[in-house]
């Protein structure tokens, strides 16, 4: 099994395929032959240039292309001294491409400044384009134009084409090559940014998946497309409905004397393709209705419970209320009752009152009238 100094993966520019580490590596194996395996869609053009160079400096770079690799993933190879790749590995150059969107309201001024700032960019584009293109030739022996005509046609190449185009020196068959993998996901992706579709097998894993898979193997031309190039190409662009439908924005489609046709087959992958997204879509038209039955329900069960939790503090304050009102009764009953002015012992001896003489002076004053 082949050792490899460098594994260079995913997006160039991010973490597995990093221009330091390239770097660092290309430092520490000074003077020596450094292998390095790429399987990659490509990424970062700046750092696949930066890459590119190291390889060049370093003079003795063997570079492996195993999987599906294109765009700047075969820039950074430009640099490397010797270039293998796998019978089942797949090529592509294209032109260089920047994300661009604008959603706005503009004025004239703003207009003529956005057509400046696009004019630059794409004069921007052409010339990175006529730099690769010129990497690309050097490499290939040919002239720079047939470069930049293929990066405009952007197809995928498989092993022996990328070998006689000259951008690979020597194609291998090792057992330890795993042939490059399509899902849907990866085809949607590619799609996405405008990437070509490679003529592979599409793994899927739902039967809509697989709908999709079989729709991009039609559009993309299938066998006979293959044996016989269309000869005219449009965009999923000009199909705005279709590419919502296929998850699949500016995939290319191909026509062949302008005419598509579908057999009996497909026809029958298309029938159960929306027959399945017909019932997807009422057990979804069920599902959000039973969804607004209980958020429905949820809302008058917490209108409820706020109700509740207003009662609950009505009574609460009637009860705190009423505590208090029997806590002032009971001290109220606790206060002593009214004083007298005469004081009794228990030995039946007192102290007469005021009274007590009052009504004696009224006894004997009677007594003396009655005698009279």
């Amino acid at each position: 099994m082949k050792n490899y100094h460098l594994h260079l993966r995913g997006v160039v520019g991010g973490y597995d395929f990093d221009s330091r580490h390239v770097q660092n590596v290309l430092t520490a194996n000074k003077n020596k032959q450094v292998d390095v395996l790429i399987d990659s869609l490509g990424g970062s053009v700046a750092t696949a240039l930066t890459i590119a160079s190291a390889f060049r400096d370093h003079g003795d770079v063997h570079v492996h292309f195993v999987g599906m690799n294109a765009s700047a993933a075969t820039i950074a190879s430009m640099g490397a001294k010797r270039i293998t790749m796998d019978s089942s590995a797949m090529y592509l150059v294209h032109k260089c491409s920047s994300e661009f969107f604008q959603w706005a309201s503009l004025n004239a001024d703003q207009l003529e400044q956005q057509i400046a700032d696009l004019t630059q960019l794409k004069t921007d584009l052409e010339k990175i384009d006529a730099n690769v293109a010129t990497m690309y030739a050097k490499r290939c022996g040919k002239e720079r134009d047939a470069l930049l005509q293929l990066m405009k046609v952007g197809g995928w190449l498989n092993a022996t084409e990328a070998k006689d185009w000259g951008f690979v020196d020597e194609i291998t068959d090792e057992a330890e090559d795993a042939a490059p993998v399509l899902t849907d996901s990866i085809a949607s992706a590619m799609a996405a940014v405008g990437m070509p579709i490679p003529n592979l097998p599409i793994q899927s894993s739902s039967q809509f998946q697989k709908f999709l898979a079989a729709m991009i193997e039609f559009f993309r031309g299938g066998k006979e497309a293959q044996a016989n190039p269309p000869k005219q190409t449009i965009t999923m662009k000009k199909f705005p409905f279709l590419a919502a439908v296929l998850l699949m924005a500016d995939a290319q489609i191909a026509l062949i004397e302008g005419k598509f046709s579908l057999d009996e087959q497909q026809l029958g992958t298309l029938e159960d393709a929306l027959k399945e997204a017909s019932e997807n879509a009422e057990a979804l038209k069920a599902a959000q209705t039973r969804v607004s039955e209980l958020e429905s329900q949820l809302l008058e069960a917490n209108t409820k419970a706020a109700e509740a939790a207003t009662l609950r503090q009505s009574v609460e304050a009637k009860n705190l209320e009423i505590q208090q009102l029997q806590a002032k009764a009971e001290e109220l009953g606790k206060q002593p009752g009214d004083t007298t002015q005469q004081v009794h012992n228990n030995a039946g001896e007192g102290v007469e009152s005021p009274m007590d003489d009052f009504f004696q002076r009224l006894q004997a004053a009677k007594a003396l009238y009655d005698m009279v």
